[in-house]
């Protein structure tokens, strides 16, 4: 027997229905105050239908139209909670909303000047950027791979006649 539309759903449910695993909903109330389902004792989460239609909107805003976390925390602010319940009915477009355009592609990495990529920079700006970006993941990974030397060096045995 299949529920009412009406009816609070589980997470296993909700989880089900978005197709993403139970731990990433979870994850998503840290980051977006506005997802609240009821618990009930022992943690155990309810999600009305306006959470569902909430969650399908913050779904189809990270994966459907490219935003980051913070673009998608900027237009629930900018444009609030029913703006994105729409957009998780299928009834709003996200390209109705201009206020949301620069958050479309921008990145999470720090804002130091080299890696916020803006829709109005272009992709010259864009290039650049991601090869900032592999620049920096570049020098990180010889840090580590210097760092893995000098432990290998300091967990080597000592040779037989040396040190002792």
């Amino acid at each position: 027997m299949d529920k009412s539309p009406d009816a609070f759903r589980t997470i296993s449910e909700v989880a089900e229905d978005l197709d993403l695993p139970q731990h990433v909903l979870r994850f998503w109330e840290t980051r977006f105050a506005a997802i609240r389902p009821l618990k009930r004792g022992g943690g155990r989460r309810y999600y009305r239908p306006d959470d569902i239609d909430l969650l399908k909107g913050i779904r189809h805003l990270l994966y459907g139209e490219g935003y980051t976390i913070k673009g998608v925390q900027r237009i629930l602010k900018e444009e609030g909670v029913r703006f994105v319940q729409a957009v998780g009915r299928g009834e709003q477009s996200v390209a109705a909303s201009p206020a949301q355009i620069d958050t479309a592609v921008e990145t999470d990495f720090p804002d130091d000047g080299t890696s916020a990529i803006y829709a109005e920079d272009g992709p010259e700006a864009e290039a650049a950027a991601v090869d900032a970006d592999w620049s920096r993941l570049h020098a990180a990974l010889e840090e580590l791979r210097e760092c893995e030397r000098v432990l290998d060096t300091l967990r080597a045995p000592a040779e037989p006649g040396i040190n002792e």
